[in-house]
């Protein structure tokens, strides 16, 4: 691009972000003449490195360098920042998940990152973290005397975290190929989801007490084989079907190859072992052309032990949904009376904390509020290297495991919730999947 172009096609991405308010001409001028755009070979040394290094204030107390780019460039980039000088005691180094594709790389990364910034430079950035419902999810937990004390195996039956997608690959076929719902989805975004609801009370909210307290509950996590994989896991790929009312091709018809055995979708089960955990499953699950659009985590709590209604009629149990997206929210099924005579009726009804019924504020979207924390310099909701590394220690067994099994992933039509195998493996505990 010019230096134009990426000025309009910077403006052309604000107005779309804030589509119902025209953007103030004189605060967009003001803008524009903050924006630069070096065209370079982000492997090569070089005149354009000294040119990119020239357009920094050195005047400014901090440099926040975002790369958002393949994993496979991390490093080079890092080499060439490092060899212009950019790499000063200010700046703060911004990297996009995936980390690597198995431990070997992600220790090749983090080592090679190393070499040129130090861990506290270091911004592991998963936008999940910034989301609403994820923040407040500590706030729920630590901030309410009523549910901390029923956070646990004593109270909680079982815990369900779905991020559900109803696009396909949408021309990222090359990338999505080569990685996988396990790799693109499970090992960072659910992973962290899990850590922020099972973690221990952190001593204070600073980075190394909330971090230290999500490593713990990953190094926790009960390890799959091949034979636990068997039981435990399921792969699966989409078919042809129906999205919206609309036909959509298979993932294989949108590849450039005839076949490809990567998944789309992956279910688990879940057990941490620890005192606070131990014998609770965890169920985990995500993929592309499902039925809905939703990310949400759903706490189960265990049922009353002896219902004393008419006909010792089973009572529905109690229920904490957090939702991530689309609608940012927070219900607490509880069970009421139905009104009117004729007999007592009961009826499961949540409290309902609906962020946009109760905050009629503007709240920052999960990147915003992330790159304020940069600037801020908050480590708390960004991944620390051995973090990052557990979590691929945790996940490279299942990986070794489906490879030793080579099973093809089970076909599943696009629109519906996943292989049949998916229900099955809680139906197998006498439990469904949580249907909003």
């Amino acid at each position: 691009m010019t230096v134009e172009e990426y000025h309009a096609f910077a403006r052309t991405a604000c107005e779309s972000i804030s589509a119902e308010r025209a953007i103030d001409v004189q605060a967009w001028e003001c803008f524009k003449s903050l924006l630069h755009y070096v065209q370079m070979d982000a492997t090569d040394g070089g005149e354009k490195w000294r040119e990119l290094k020239n357009q920094f204030d050195n005047d400014l107390p901090i440099t926040i360098l975002y790369l958002a780019v393949s994993p496979s460039l991390y490093v080079p980039i890092v080499e060439r920042l490092g060899e212009a000088g950019v790499n000063t005691s200010k700046s703060r180094l911004v990297l996009e998940k995936p980390i690597g594709t198995d431990l070997s790389s992600a220790r090749a990364i983090n080592d090679g990152v190393a070499d040129h910034f130090d861990e506290e430079q270091i911004y592991r950035i998963d936008h999940y973290l910034g989301k609403e419902t994820v923040q407040n999810l500590m706030v729920l937990r630590f901030a309410n005397g009523l549910l901390e004390p029923s956070w646990s195996r004593s109270s909680i039956d079982n815990v369900q975290i779905t991020v559900a997608e109803k696009l396909g690959v949408e021309g990222r076929a090359s990338y999505y190929d080569g990685s996988g719902a396990l790799r693109d989805m499970v090992q960072n975004h659910l992973l962290q989801l899990l850590c922020l609801t099972a973690m221990e009370p952190p001593a204070s909210l600073n980075d190394k007490d909330v971090r230290t307290e999500k490593i713990k509950v990953l190094q926790s996590l009960r390890r799959l084989d091949k034979d636990s994989a068997t039981r435990f896991t399921v792969r699966g790929q989409y078919n042809e079907g129906i999205i919206d009312g609309s036909a959509v091709r298979s993932y294989i018809e949108e590849l450039p190859q005839t076949e490809s055995n990567t998944e789309t979708f992956v279910a688990l089960k879940v057990e941490i072992d620890n005192w606070r955990w131990a014998g609770v499953p965890f169920y985990l699950r995500t993929g592309k052309r499902m039925g809905s659009q939703r990310s949400e985590i759903v706490i189960t709590f265990k049922p009353v032990p002896h219902s004393i209604f008419e006909g010792g009629e089973a009572v529905e149990v109690n229920r904490l949904v957090l939702r991530l997206q689309p609608d940012e929210a927070v219900r607490l099924y509880i069970q009421i009376k139905e009104p009117g005579p004729g007999g007592l009726r009961i009826k499961s009804l949540p409290l309902n904390l609906s962020y946009a019924e109760n905050f009629s504020v503007r709240y920052p979207d999960a990147y915003e509020r992330l790159l304020m924390d940069v600037i801020r310099g908050n480590l708390s909701l960004f991944m620390r290297r051995d973090e990052v590394e557990a979590a691929w220690s945790w996940v490279d067994d299942i990986i070794s495991a489906w490879d030793e099994l080579d099973t093809p992933p089970a076909l599943y039509s696009a629109g519906t919730d996943g292989p049949v195998s998916a229900a099955m493996l809680l139906d197998r505990d006498g439990k469904e999947w949580w249907i909003s």
